[in-house]
């Protein structure tokens, strides 16, 4: 018996489900779709869910210090990828320092603290979504991987399926196989 990969994207959505994890279509949360998650095809980070996770995991950290946190995540620069990506993992693993003001009517006293990113200690506390076929601007043409795990509104996983079958190219790189939506299955 032969199976799709549309057969194998449907089975790995229901195993993540049986794992706890909610469910997105991507056209149903791109900027035109039905319940919109993003305001541009180039946002990756889901950041109504990053924002709703961080108050839920740092609670005694004001809003304004969490969209601070916020801030320098999204805008984690360098000319080297490979240093953006050793600190997006940094900040994943130890939190992104803050400054604030405990009472808002004492301006001058400042208190320092981190805000974490995932709640390592009591996963429930985390926000799980897996995202079928999202949509990506990317710098020559939009990319759509098969899934995306996001964990609290953060992109940690692209998925794309293979059919085990499937001969020739399609098997032979994987890793460049993450289709533009204009080249579907």
């Amino acid at each position: 018996m032969s199976v799709t990969e549309q057969q194998l994207e449907d089975a790995a959505i229901g195993w993540f489900g049986e794992l706890g994890w909610q469910y997105a279509s991507g056209p149903d949360i791109a900027p035109d779709g039905n319940s919109p998650a993003r305001t541009d095809y180039r946002q990756v980070v889901l950041q109504q869910r990053l924002l709703a996770a961080l108050s839920r995991i740092n609670p005694h950290i004001p809003a304004v210090a969490l969209e601070q946190a916020t801030h320098e995540l999204l805008t984690v620069s360098d000319p080297l990828l490979i240093a953006r990506n050793r600190r997006m993992h940094r900040l994943l693993l130890a939190g992104i320092p803050v400054e604030f003001s405990p009472d808002s009517n004492k301006r001058d006293e400042k208190r320092s603290d981190l805000v974490n990113l995932i709640d390592f200690a009591e996963p429930h506390n985390n926000d799980f979504l897996l995202v079928s076929q999202f949509t990506v601007s990317g710098t020559k043409q939009p990319r759509r991987p098969d899934l995306v795990a996001f964990v609290n509104g953060l992109p940690l996983a692209v998925i794309e399926l293979k059919n085990p079958r499937a001969g020739g190219s399609r098997r032979a790189a994987p890793c460049c196989a993450i289709r533009s939506p204009a080249h579907p299955r």
